[in-house]
């Protein structure tokens, strides 16, 4: 993702194909965002559809003002000590000219802030489903709005920033593992450790409301996460961008394989929802890794990750952290296997000549994947439960348990996902074409 140094007589020049091809990778993202408020609205109980959804939402919400104001000078700005990049010309984008381009690239520089800021937008958004059915809105807005500040921005920087400790380091990361995946995925570790347990967790039957609406939503995390991976080369004047689109395709569909069969052979069962999570789980694992391995390396990678995802969302029954929609189990988890895959699969031939154990390369690589998968994870988890402590002894993370009992739709919207009240046979029938009731009968029947 990052841009390549050029010669001031090889500069480059605005590419309207390029810029064409980023912006509708931009909207792609952008649909991954209310595809993931879908993807966990269908995973939770009725009582907590709306609110699922909102959570995702108001990521678009505040996250686009703050990328506009200081997060895109904060993540790529001028390098500080290798931790924070910053640029005062940024800030406001009100110093930037229409068709000022992108360093070393051909796009626009509003092309790539726009894109970038997708990323900014879904990364938070992915932390929400560890934390279902129990936290105030007003305070997962607000944790939003710091941990973009002292964690996205940041961690960012350290990847995709010129001058980033990662990034100087040689840490491969195409689109995301470390910065989007293992960051969310170690942040919604780090909250839920604070905030605690569902009330009747381990006890409670917590089924998902809509199996249908999971698909939905995985159905277009899958489609606009073509965006997402194939967009972060900025272009595709050398086949890497449609390497990794064919890569995230192949990937995908290996892990969906690797998922079911796991569930086939465990639970005895082939289940919609293992569908979409094993999706999910390659779609994650790919994201770091695509741009630097075969095809064949993309399916050993989707399977791998099918399968110890698939294993790994039982964790949270074995040691007691209650991740709602597993979120740690396919994100940290499937964001670590992709990231530390490259140091096996890496080919040589993709978005750099460096190569992998497997393909003669040693395991130099694989070291420098494991420091920037420990660094991410520990500055994320730590950060991220320091965050939530915060707001938890101060404005209160929790809803009170009434609330969550009665459903935190409710409480916190003042509104429900599914109104029942005239659908079907005798319940739509209006008052005029209604039998009446005998007069000792007229009651609501709760």
């Amino acid at each position: 993702m990052a841009p390549a140094i050029t010669l001031a007589a090889d500069a480059p020049t605005l590419s309207a194909a390029n810029t064409g091809f980023m912006l509708i990778c931009s909207a792609l993202v952008m649909l991954m965002t209310p595809g993931l408020a879908f993807f966990y609205g269908g995973m939770v109980r009725v009582k907590s559809t709306l609110n699922m959804l909102m959570m995702s939402f108001i990521s678009l919400g505040i996250v686009s003002v703050l990328w506009v104001l200081y997060g895109f000078s904060m993540a790529f700005g001028t390098d500080s000590g290798h931790l924070i990049g910053w640029n005062s010309d940024w800030v406001g984008l009100s110093d930037i000219g229409l068709t000022e381009l992108w360093d070393g690239t051909t796009i626009p520089l509003f092309v790539f802030l726009v894109f970038q800021m997708m990323f900014a937008i879904l990364t938070p958004a992915l932390i929400s489903g560890a934390l279902a059915d129990r936290v105030k809105f007003t305070a997962w807005a607000l944790f939003i709005a710091l941990w973009v500040t002292v964690v996205y921005f940041p961690v960012a920087h350290w990847v995709w920033g010129s001058g980033g400790w990662a990034f100087e380091l040689g840490v491969i990361d195409f689109a995301g593992g470390t910065a989007v995946h293992i960051n969310a995925g170690a942040a919604a570790l780090g909250v839920i450790l604070v905030i605690g347990k569902r009330i009747g967790f381990k006890k409670d039957p917590m089924r998902p409301h809509s199996l249908p609406l999971v698909m939905l939503g995985a159905a277009l995390l899958w489609f606009g996460w073509f965006g997402f991976n194939a967009g972060s080369w900025l272009g595709n004047d050398d086949g890497v961008g449609a390497l990794m689109f064919v890569n995230t395709q192949v990937a995908t569909g290996a892990a969906v394989l690797g998922w079911l069969a796991y569930e086939k052979i465990r639970h005895g069962a082939f289940t919609t929802l293992g569908a979409a999570s094993g999706a999910v789980s390659g779609l994650v694992a790919i994201t770091p890794a695509g741009g630097a391995v075969s095809p064949l390396g993309a399916i050993a990678v989707g399977l791998v990750a099918g399968v110890l995802c698939a294993m790994a969302v039982g964790l949270k029954y074995r040691f007691g952290y209650d991740d709602s929609l597993d979120v740690v189990g396919v994100h940290l988890v499937g964001g670590i296997l992709g990231s530390l895959l490259i140091g096996f699969f890496a080919t040589g031939k993709g978005q750099s000549d460096v190569a992998g154990l497997f393909y003669g390369g040693g395991l130099d690589q694989f070291w420098k994947q494991c420091a920037g998968v420990a660094g991410v994870l520990a500055y994320s988890l730590v950060v991220s439960a320091l965050l939530a402590l915060l707001l938890d002894k101060t404005i209160g993370m929790r809803v009170s348990e009434d609330d969550e009992v009665a459903g935190i739709d409710q409480a916190e919207h003042a509104e429900t996902a599914y109104d029942f009240s005239g659908a079907g046979g005798g319940a739509a029938r209006t008052a005029a074409t209604a039998p009446a009731a005998p007069a000792e009968s007229k009651k609501v029947d709760a």
